[in-house]
Formats: structure tokens, sequence, C-alpha cells
């Protein structure tokens, strides 16, 4: 019996944008819902080059502090909060949510991009939030992962490699960050 050949690798990307995309999908609450702010910035390579094809998912507790347990995630009928949302990045490599500031000291997200042979998880903390994570990183790594306010909201750019590199967790099979 003959081994089975080896197959070439496969990315994430770009063919993601085909079929995950959905209506409102950057809209974890409708725009103009109070309280709402903006979450955006720039996907870059390690060229420092803004990354056209991107696509970001968010995932969040609510303002009270609550982890989301209902179904339809995807879900988008002006009141309900499903504490997830997808954005994919415009040419200049931007892309934005609009949702709710959460209780918890940060936003977790998930990007998926083109080369990459998995999709990468990391964090965007509030500003002067802390926690054993954030204790654990040198001040330099930290400050990649720490979203800085603006007029509209929150800016958290994504740096996939290079000198600024944003920092990305892996998860342990006992379910925490490493």
């Amino acid at each position: 019996m003959s081994a089975t050949p080896a197959t070439a690798g496969q990315t994430v990307g770009p063919f993601f944008h085909l079929a995950l995309p959905y209506a409102g999908d950057r809209h974890l609450v409708p725009e103009g819902t109070p309280g709402a702010l903006t979450l955006r910035g720039t996907v870059y390579d390690g060229a420092g080059d803004p990354v056209p094809d991107a696509l970001l998912e968010l995932w969040q507790a609510d303002a009270q502090g609550d982890v989301v347990q209902r179904p339809g995630s995807l879900r988008r009928d002006g009141s309900t909060f499903t504490g997830f949302g997808r954005a994919a990045t415009g040419a200049d490599g931007h892309y934005s949510f609009t949702t709710l500031e959460p209780a918890a000291p940060f936003f977790a997200v998930t990007v998926f991009a083109r080369g990459l042979l998995d999709r990468l998880f990391t964090r965007a903390y509030l500003p002067g939030a802390t926690d054993d994570l954030l204790a654990r990183l040198d001040p330099d790594r930290r400050a990649t992962l720490r979203a800085e306010p603006d007029e509209t909201g929150l800016v958290f750019d994504v740096h996939l490699q290079g000198e600024r590199e944003t920092v990305f967790l892996t998860f342990s099979r006992q379910g925490g960050p490493r």
C-alpha cells in the first residue's frame, strides 16, 4: 500500500471575502445607538503596507460584562446585541466596527489574511485596562495590544509582522491564552 502524496499548503485567504461577509456584519449595534462607539484601525503587513483583503472578527462581552450566549450571532435585527461582528478591510487596509464598550478590559480579535496558514488571535485592550496577560508583557509589546481613543471611539491597528508586530495569542488545551 502506498502512502498518500503530500499536498500543497493552503492559506486562509483571500477567498473568505466570497462567503464570510453578511449584511450588517460590522455593526454589532446600529449606528446612533446610545453608548455606541467605533473600533477602527488598519491592518499592515511586514513591510508596513496596508493589507487590502484581510477580514477581522470581533468577539466581546456586553456592557454588563456578560458573554452573550444566544444563538444567531449573524442576526442583525436592530436590537439584539450578539457580541460578534465581522469586518473586511478596504483597499486602504482600513476596517471598522460599531459596537458597545465591553465591561471586560478587552475586545477579542481574530485576523484572517492572505498568506496565513491559520487565523491569528489577539486582543484590543481598552485604554488604561490591565490584566495578568498584559502584566506579563514587556511594555513595548504591551503597547501593541492597546486601543487608543480618538474622537469617534477607539483605534486599534494590527501589524502582522515586523518591528511593530502585534502580540498574537495561542491557546492551551486548558483554555487560557499564552
